[in-house]
C-alpha cells in the first residue's frame, strides 16, 4: 500500500503539474468550452496510454537509438506546436463560438500533441521504472500502473478543461478572452522550450 500512494502521488504530480498537455487542455477549454474540448481531451488520454505503451515496452529507446531519427522527430514535435498554439491563440471567444465556423481540436490533435510532448515520455518511464506495485509479475505490475495512470490522466485533463472553460466563461470581454487564448498559447509554447533545455 505505500508503494501504491506513493505511485499515485507520483502521477499526480508528474501528469498534473503545468506542460503542453495540461496547459493545451486549458487552453482549449478556454477557447471552446468544456464540451467542444471534450474530444481532443480523450486525444490526450488515448495519447498518454500510447506513450506508456511505447515506454512500458521499450519502443522508444529502438526508435530513438536509430541513426538521425531524434532531429527529425524533434523538427515534426516543434512543427506541431506551433500549429496547435496558432490555432488557440486565434480562436474566438466562447462568447463569439456561436457566430463563427472555429472547430476546436480534434481527438487526433490530442493523440498527436502528447506524441510529441517529451514530458510524458519523461513523467511515463519514471512512474514505469521507479515503482513496483505488484512484485514478482511485471506483466500484472505493467497493466496495474497503466490502468491508474489511465485514471489520473482523465481526472488530471478534465481539471485542466474545466479550469480553463470556467476561467474564460467569467471573462465576458472579447479582448479579455483574446488575451486568456494568447497567454494559454504562449504558456503551451514555453512549457515545451523548458522541456526541450
Amino acid at each position: 500500500m505505500e508503494n501504491l500512494t506513493a505511485f499515485l502521488l507520483a502521477a499526480f504530480a508528474l501528469t498534473g503539474s503545468p506542460g503542453p498537455n495540461t496547459l493545451s487542455a486549458a487552453a482549449v477549454g478556454a477557447s471552446f468550452g468544456r464540451l467542444r474540448g471534450l474530444r481532443y481531451v480523450a486525444g490526450l488520454v488515448v495519447g498518454v496510454m500510447l506513450v506508456a505503451l511505447v515506454v512500458g515496452t521499450g519502443i522508444s529507446g529502438a526508435i530513438l537509438a536509430l541513426p538521425g531519427v531524434t532531429p527529425v522527430i524533434t523538427a515534426l514535435a516543434i512543427i506541431y506546436f506551433l500549429y496547435l498554439a496558432w490555432k488557440i491563440a486565434t480562436a474566438p471567444a466562447i462568447g463569439e463560438l456561436e457566430n463563427t465556423d472555429a472547430s476546436p481540436p480534434r481527438l487526433i490533435d490530442g493523440i498527436f500533441i502528447t506524441l510529441a510532448n517529451p514530458k510524458a515520455y519523461a513523467a511515463m518511464a519514471a512512474l514505469f521504472s521507479g515503482y513496483v506495485l505488484i512484485a514478482g509479475n511485471p506483466l500484472v505490475d505493467g497493466l496495474w500502473k497503466a490502468a491508474l495512470i489511465l485514471g489520473v490522466i482523465i481526472i488530471v485533463n478534465v481539471l485542466w478543461l474545466m479550469t480553463g472553460a470556467e476561467l474564460a466563461r467569467h471573462l465576458r470581454s472579447p479582448r479579455a478572452a483574446r488575451a486568456v487564448n494568447i497567454t494559454f498559447a504562449l504558456l503551451l509554447l514555453a512549457s515545451v522550450a523548458t522541456l526541450a533545455m
